[in-house]
């Protein structure tokens, strides 16, 4: 006969719940002055890049419209994340953060292929670009991005770290504006605006490829990268009284901290209760697993449905 248990790691109720809440608290001031920055200078950006006829300019003020929607996306996510569970979301809110990480990867994706789009077509009709105040432009934005990405210092989360991405994209396009400008300014190469324009769009896709992808995994219940079921067993192969682990899953709310359910058989004459204490210990100081539910079994696998047990 089978018996489920549920577990928090050691202190996982109070001082794991603290550390959660100080850490959803600063992503929150993170988040806000980051916003507060880039929501100011991508005005000044737009009416810079019309005013000189700079795609270089116009495009990052494109990404720094979007980047400032992504971040009070984010910060909308941080906050609701903060919520207690309730009947319908018994897990709380923590996928909140994850879900605004998805959708600014999206976004970052669709932006950077339309610029692409445009890049291309300036490239084909090179346009005239007022190359002095497009250098003075850039510079400013260039130092509010470094200003932006340095409220975002220690974010870890992906919710932040998409934030950030986004950031970091935006200084991307500084830097590729300060070059063309200086073209321009040197040897009258129109060209450089939408040719280093595009180079960048090229290496923002590959960030925004990979922020859409690992919150993904997490939205589809994916394993997170460091811990997986081959892990979990590995771990627990040592603890005594413990036969064989089967039906382990392994997925993370937020991408960062991993939960875990199993079912655990006992060896013959294994004390389920002191067995049971061993394998969340285990799992949380080999893994840093501080959820987990474990089913205890002394005979068959207890799993209606399911044939056989151990293969999953």
């Amino acid at each position: 006969m089978g018996a489920s248990h549920h577990h928090h790691g050691p202190g996982a109720h109070d001082h794991g719940h603290g550390h959660a809440h100080h850490g959803a608290d600063a992503s929150v001031r993170r988040l806000s002055l980051a916003l507060l920055i880039l929501g100011v200078f991508t005005i000044v950006e737009a009416a810079g890049g019309w005013w000189v006829n700079s795609l270089a300019l116009l495009s990052d003020a494109a990404h720094m419209l979007t980047d400032s929607a992504a971040l009070a996306f984010a910060l909308v996510a941080a906050r609701l994340s903060q919520r207690p569970p309730s009947a319908a979301l018994t897990y709380g809110h923590g996928r909140w953060p994850t879900l605004a990480a998805f959708v600014n990867g999206l976004l970052l994706l669709a932006l950077t292929a339309a610029l692409m789009v445009e890049s291309w077509r300036r490239l084909l009709h090179p346009e005239v670009v007022e190359g002095g105040w497009m250098l003075v432009i850039a510079v400013i934005g260039g130092l509010a991005n470094v200003g932006a990405l340095f409220a975002l210092e220690g974010a870890s989360g992906l919710n932040e770290r998409g934030a950030r991405l986004h950031v970091l994209s935006d200084l991307l396009g500084s830097v590729a504006a300060v070059v063309a400008a200086l073209l321009i300014l040197w040897r009258d190469w129109w060209i450089a605006d939408p040719l280093l324009s595009l180079l960048v769009c090229v290496l923002i896709l590959r960030s925004g490829w990979r922020l859409t992808r690992d919150s993904a995994q997490v939205l589809l219940e994916g394993a997170p990268s460091a811990v997986g079921p081959a892990q979990v067993r590995q771990c627990l192969g040592t603890v005594a009284g413990v036969a064989e682990v089967h039906h382990v899953h392994v997925w993370s709310l937020d991408g960062a901290q991993p939960m875990v359910t199993l079912h655990a058989r006992l060896e013959s004459g294994a004390a389920a209760e002191a067995t049971l204490q061993a394998i969340h210990r285990q799992l949380h100081d080999g893994l840093g697993v501080e959820h987990a539910t474990v089913q205890m079994e002394s005979g068959a696998c207890v799993s209606a449905g399911h044939a056989p047990c151990q293969t999953v």
